[in-house]
């Protein structure tokens, strides 16, 4: 049988076809070890209105046309990165398989485009953008079903990143059975609904062997709808990942004779273990993200949102926190909601974008020029895709900028949606960033992103599902236009926090808001859960210190974004002289760690986070030393043992804070354990550096 292997050294994938059955993935090889996968799942299904399913159920795979598909030739790129194939049902429609890997990480991307080759229209309802099983015989052994677990993430707004692993046989029952040769119709979903791709479940997942040698993390790299699914097929695990589809998110798209369609890109890691493959997805995202100066400078940015002026800026009150903020060492200050609004209703008058003149009796350049003169980059919040009904925009720009369904145009929370496919929207975001970055000298955004529009917009497309999917890609297309016309703007990504913190965002955007949540201790598991869907040097965690705090919460909040991107923000001039001082400490700790933090890879040693834990860890691994914060959200001081994965540690040394009571921390194991003696609650944290 025909084969094509892609990959190096580090990773290898076999692909087997022939003239009798279509191409699957039949092999993997990763760290000398080898995956030889059971009943392979074919590598393409795709549903359409007139060629469903050949056994009916309401999973992604069994399509008669992904049974009918066959290879039809196949081409490599130069550099041995890009595999591509070429496949054909007699009936005329065609699919190419796009494959690709980057070297020396093992990951596997993969695109399809489906074209019509038919007399007549096609409709499809899903064409998910990989397809693979996952279970068969490692190095010789079973890896089956009974002895795996399924990683899946939830998410809400103030409650994101909560990750389970939880049995495969606890969410999909074996139902092998002689006397059925049909596998069961059912499977284990995770699915976006509506435009917030991250808010209420994570288009990251995995399938974990409990004895830790193999691992699989996937993701789905779009700020629209997605799917992904797990099945037994008769002991086999397949997963099927894409979006959008049909029944999950109101799509459906006509192919002309001669029309294509092309996928979202789903990316697939593997690992020998769950370490192993978190730091191949890790490593993937940074080889995939765009090459932007912030990548490597990850600017420290102070905001005047969280616990502070919550969208009511003036000139009077922001005098201080620019003197403040800069004094503790930030690099950037960013202006949040409220400045353009001349009362307090800043949320529906959003959409001309410009400044307020009663917030700015001496004019809004008064205000950007104090930033800058104290050495500062200046930052403003903006929320683009939306226009309040309370704004002028909702009357200037023609009807069809904006969503409708039905002939509506779609009104959510006194928002109006902007619709990017259309040109009058987009000349409008260009003019204004254009206008304040050019005007104004404004060198860093926050885009926010605060409501869900629903399914999408029905206006000039085949459905609803399918004008979201063409705005997704015209919003993604505006990005990239904008960071070509001013390569060193700095963008922080915010969804409500972080309910748009898909990676087709962050593989274009320099950070995330990862929460809008406002108590130090619930902020906890999520700073440290965050690096498992963002990478930790997009990882904005809020530090938001106050005068009422003690000074373990007003350290344990600072270490919130100490080993990602610490975010400041709070009325750091009402501190007294010692939380000043652990401000500015953090600060400097913080600016030592990036060039480590932007290398690492993360891990848990206690766990992934459960929400209410009482105590969370959180470390970052390079080959020469990591990085570890834990915090005690318990009353009572605990003894804890953290098993350290990887380079035995020579060193454990107390980087932050220094100036508070220690913790008793020992290695023991020869390094390959640190044993703990945390400090009572109710809040409070401690960051070591352990050299390997």
């Amino acid at each position: 049988m025909p084969s094509l292997t892609l990959g190096d050294d580090a990773f290898q994938v076999m692909i087997e076809f022939d003239e009798d059955g279509p191409p699957a993935l039949v092999a993997v090889e990763r760290a000398g070890h080898r995956l030889e996968l059971a009943r392979p799942q074919r590598l393409v299904e795709v549903l359409t209105l007139a060629d469903g399913r050949h056994n009916p159920s309401p999973r992604l795979v069994r399509s008669t046309i992904g049974a009918a598909l066959r290879c039809r030739g196949h081409d490599r790129s130069a550099d041995g990165s890009v595999l591509r194939l070429e496949l054909a049902e007699p009936d005329g429609l065609t699919a190419e398989v796009e494959l690709r890997v980057r070297p020396g990480i093992a990951a596997l991307t993969s695109v399809i485009t489906v074209r019509n080759g038919r007399a007549e229209p096609v409709w499809l309802t899903s064409v998910p953008s990989l397809c693979a099983a996952l279970t068969g015989r490692l190095d010789g052994d079973d890896l089956s079903a009974d002895g795996l677990e399924i990683l899946a993430g939830a998410s809400d707004w103030l409650g994101e990143f909560r990750w389970s692993r939880v049995p495969v046989r606890r969410l999909l029952v074996g139902l092998d059975s002689p006397k059925h040769q049909v596998s069961g119709k059912g499977s284990y979903v995770r699915r976006s609904v509506g435009s917030w791709s991250t808010g209420a479940e994570l288009p990251t997942g995995g399938l974990v062997d409990q004895d830790d040698r193999w691992a699989w993390l996937w993701q789905l790299e779009h700020n629209g709808g997605w799917r992904w699914e797990l099945g037994d097929d008769q002991g086999g695990i397949s997963l099927a990942a894409g979006g959008p589809t049909e029944i999950d998110h109101q799509w459906g798209q006509r192919l002309a004779p001669g029309e294509e369609f092309r996928t979202i890109p789903v990316s697939v890691a593997v690992g020998a273990g769950f370490d192993d493959a978190v730091a191949q997805l890790t490593g993937h995202r940074r080889a995939a993200r765009r090459d932007h100066p912030d990548n490597r400078n990850l600017t420290l940015i102070f905001n005047d949102y969280m616990n502070t002026l919550s969208g009511d800026p003036t000139t009077e009150k922001l005098l201080p926190l620019i003197d403040s903020a800069a004094a503790a060492g930030a690099e950037a200050f960013c202006i949040d909601a409220g400045w353009y609004a001349d009362d307090g209703n800043w949320w529906d008058t959003v959409g001309e974008w410009q400044p307020s003149t009663g917030r700015f009796p001496g004019g809004f350049a008064e205000v950007i020029d104090r930033i800058r003169v104290r050495g500062l980059i200046p930052g403003l919040w903006l929320e683009p895709e939306v226009i309040g009904v309370n704004s002028p925009m909702a009357d200037r720009l023609p009807e069809a900028a904006f969503f409708s369904r039905h002939g509506v145009r779609v009104r959510e929370a006194g928002r109006y949606h902007l619709d990017l496919r259309h040109p009058a929207a987009r000349d409008h975001l260009d003019r204004t960033v254009d206008r304040l970055v050019d005007g104004l000298g404004i060198g860093m955004f926050k885009f926010d992103y605060n409501i869900d529009p629903g399914p999408g917009t029905d206006r000039a497309a085949d459905s609803a599902g399918a004008g979201l999917l063409g705005h997704n890609r015209a919003h993604l297309s505006w990005l990239d236009g904008l960071l070509h016309r001013h390569p060193d703007l700095i963008i922080e990504n915010c969804g409500s926090g972080a309910m748009r913190c898909d990676f087709a965002m962050l593989s274009r955007l320099q950070l995330q808001s990862t929460s809008d949540q406002q108590d130090v201790a619930r902020y906890v598991p999520i700073a440290a859960s965050a690096p498992l869907q963002v990478l930790p040097e997009q990882a904005g965690s809020w530090a938001y210190p106050a005068d009422w705090m003690s000074l373990e919460e007003t350290a344990a909040g600072l270490q919130a974004g100490l080993l990602g991107r610490l975010y400041l923000s709070g009325y750091l001039h009402r501190l007294g002289a010692e939380q000043q001082a652990l401000v500015h400490r953090a600060v400097a700790v913080h600016k030592e760690l990036r060039g480590m933090i932007n290398t690492a890879a993360p891990s848990w040693p206690l766990g992934l986070p459960g929400w209410d834990d009482p105590q969370v860890a959180l470390r970052l691994t390079t080959p020469d030393a990591s990085l570890l914060t834990v915090w005690q959200r318990g009353a009572e001081p605990a003894e804890l043992t953290l098993p350290l994965a990887g380079p035995a540690a020579t060193a454990c040394e107390l980087i932050f804070p220094a100036d508070l009571e220690p913790w008793a921390a020992d290695l023991i194991d020869d390094g390959r354990a640190l044993r703990l003696t945390t400090g009572p609650g109710p809040i409070a944290a401690r960051t070591f550096r352990l050299t390997h």
